[in-house]
């Protein structure tokens, strides 16, 4: 009985070592990196992983005003083919990417705020507005099209860019 007992004792001595001492390190998996984003991906919804994206429409107006640079607030749908269309083109335009990045407090929504200011001529995607860090809807910026003027199509990229250009213009010039 003596012999039983301690060959017990020996084995669970030798079954704790192992289990105290972890993975041998023969059966470690070596982990990839993972490259690191300025924000989740649930926030930039595809339109830029390297933007730091704020999550709400009063966030994006405090941080506005804190860092005295203007926000963009992207209205889209994920199942809208213009959203999808006009993502696509945003995300691919380096020279807006950089804008985005260094210069505009971002933000998109999928659903409206209660801001009124933000849907002065309708509800429709996509559309993008500008705030100035005073909080002013920048009227003056808008697309194109006159029944939806803050509208953008992907084959307006280029008038996009140039709107982003005048809201930093013009908010220095306001300053």
């Amino acid at each position: 009985m003596s012999n039983l007992s301690l060959s017990l004792v020996v084995l669970l001595a030798a079954v704790s070592v192992c289990l105290a001492r972890g993975p041998s390190t023969a059966t470690k998996v070596a982990k990839e990196p993972v490259p690191e984003r300025l924000c989740p991906p649930s926030l930039s919804r595809g339109w830029a992983d390297d933007v730091n994206w704020v999550q709400t429409y009063e966030e994006g107006l405090f941080k506005s005003r804190k860092s005295n640079r203007p926000l963009m607030v992207i209205h889209h749908l994920d199942e809208c083919q213009f959203s999808q269309a006009l993502k696509k083109a945003f995300a691919a335009n380096e020279g807006i990417q950089k804008m985005a990045k260094e210069d505009f407090v971002m933000l998109n929504l999928v659903f409206e705020t209660s801001d009124k200011n933000l849907h002065q001529n309708g509800q429709y995607v996509p559309r993008i507005i500008f705030v100035d860090p005073s909080l002013t809807v920048r009227a003056d910026i808008v697309g194109k099209y006159s029944n939806r003027i803050y509208t953008y199509e992907a084959d307006d990229i280029e008038l996009l860019k140039s709107n982003m250009m005048k809201a930093k213009i013009l908010l220095k010039q306001d300053l």
